[in-house]
């Protein structure tokens, strides 16, 4: 496979995108980019894509639902607010994507399921039939019922199990940064952005910072966490900027943007 042509030769592509992606910063959810999002990913599925979506965003939703200002500490808030804000997730997601001419697909997972070899063979057995049927699955954390024993913590490494459960040929994070840099881009101007990672060794991970966001649960070194994991099994991942949904069709059209982790055999 050219490494440039990896999207355009994709058969099934997984996209995660983050609470701090889609939302204001009051948590107030970002409906232009939800817009944006859905269309081109249902562009992409009409170009005879297999298309998986790894959503954040419920405990934000539930933020905004409830008309809170702040995202809470506590466990038992953030599990409550999970629960009333992914209805309101998927209601968003299912309006948009039906404009689109497309069905999707709710699977909440907690890592368990991974560890369990009947559980894991269930879904992805439930992941192949949804794409044979044509749906898009929309994937995220089951933090109403989550804990720390059974939980993959962030939706970052939850996407890169959920590539390997799907077969994908590709991962795709979309993020509030463009990509991977040698330091601190909102602390350094001469910081540069690293355009392809070649092996994540202890040079990369000291890249990573913390959260970007205090939005998201998420961060660099999350991102890199996923990326060890898909490209240990043969999958390639990219960390794009999500601002503009449409920097996919950049993808897909072989420009090298954000930072690319590559296979060790492509």
């Amino acid at each position: 496979m050219n490494e440039m042509n990896i999207v355009r030769d994709a058969k099934t592509i997984v996209v995660k995108i983050g609470s701090s992606t889609l939302t204001h910063d009051n948590f107030r959810m970002n409906l232009r980019r939800f817009e944006a999002l859905t269309r081109v990913l249902s562009d992409l599925r009409n170009m005879g894509k297999e298309i998986v979506l790894v959503s954040s965003g419920a405990i934000s939703a539930g933020i905004s639902k409830m008309g809170m200002d702040h995202r809470p500490s506590s466990t038992e808030e953030k599990q409550a607010l999970a629960a009333v804000g992914q209805g309101e997730l998927m209601s968003i997601y299912e309006h948009f994507f039906s404009m689109f001419g497309q069905t999707v697909a709710q699977i909440l997972l907690t890592r368990d399921i991974m560890e369990n070899p009947t559980a894991k063979r269930n879904a992805e057995n439930t992941f192949a039939t949804l794409l044979k049927m044509g749906c898009i699955p929309i994937v995220n954390e089951n933090d109403t019922v989550a804990f720390e024993e059974i939980q993959f913590g962030d939706n970052d490494t939850l996407s890169a199990y959920v590539s390997l459960m799907c077969h994908a040929n590709v991962l795709i994070i979309l993020s509030d940064i463009d990509g991977l840099y040698d330091r601190d881009p909102h602390k350094n101007a001469q910081a540069k952005l690293i355009s392809t990672v070649e092996k994540i060794d202890d040079t990369i991970i000291g890249y990573a910072g913390g959260v970007g966001s205090n939005r998201g649960t998420g961060g660099l070194i999350t991102k890199l966490h996923a990326a060890q994991i898909a490209t240990e099994n043969g999958i390639p991942m990219f960390i794009v900027n999500g601002k503009d949904p449409e920097i996919l069709y950049e993808l897909y059209e072989g420009r090298h943007i954000g930072t690319y982790f590559k296979v060790n055999n492509i």
